[in-house]
C-alpha cells in the first residue's frame, strides 16, 4: 500500500540541531511500507516537500524513465535532485533536516507541515501565512480554472 491520502497541518518548531518531531496524528496516516524512511528536498514557491519512502520511490521510478539524451529533462533531473536527502526517523519519531535545504526555504524555527496527497510540505510559517493571505481573493477562479472543464460524474453530482 502506498501512501496517498495525506491530510493535515501542523505547527513544528525545529530544535537546536536542526530536528523536527513528526506529530502522531501526521505518522499515523503513512503507509508502513515507508518504514519510518522519508526523502526531503526542494519544492515549488520556496518550501521543501517530505516524500514518504514509498511515494519516493514511485516518484523516482517515472524520472529515471525519462530520456536523458534530451536537455530539458537533464535540467529538470538535476533541478528535482537537487537536494534530495534521505531521512530515517530516530526513536523520538524526529527527523534530521539538511542546513542546506533549511536555508533555501528560508526555515530558522518555526514551520508548518502541509499535508495533502502523497506529499508533505515543509513551509517557513511566516511564508506559509502570507502565501494563505492572498488565496482567498483568486481560489474561486483558480477553482474554475483548474476544476472548472472536469466532467460531473455521479459523486460530484451531490456536491454543492
Amino acid at each position: 500500500m502506498t501512501t496517498s491520502n495525506l491530510i493535515g497541518e501542523y505547527e513544528c518548531r525545529l530544535d537546536e540541531k536542526s530536528r523536527i518531531i513528526l506529530p502522531s496524528a501526521l505518522k499515523k496516516q503513512i503507509s508502513s511500507d515507508a518504514r519510518d524512511k522519508f526523502v526531503i528536498n526542494r519544492g515549488f514557491e520556496g518550501c521543501l516537500v517530505l516524500y514518504p519512502d514509498d511515494v519516493w520511490q514511485e516518484i523516482a521510478k517515472k524520472i529515471n524513465r525519462l530520456n536523458l539524451y534530451m536537455r530539458d529533462n537533464r535540467k529538470f533531473v538535476r533541478a528535482f535532485y537537487n537536494g534530495a536527502t534521505e531521512l530515517t526517523l530516530d526513536s523520538q519519531n524526529r527527523l534530521l533536516l539538511p542546513k542546506s535545504l533549511l536555508v533555501f526555504a528560508n526555515i530558522e524555527k518555526e514551520i508548518i507541515l502541509f499535508a495533502y496527497s502523497d506529499r508533505i510540505e515543509v513551509w517557513n510559517k511566516a511564508t506559509y501565512q502570507q502565501l494563505l493571505s492572498k488565496e482567498p481573493e483568486d481560489f474561486a477562479e483558480l477553482a474554475e480554472k483548474v476544476m472548472g472543464k472536469q466532467e460531473r460524474t455521479e459523486s460530484t453530482d451531490d456536491l454543492p
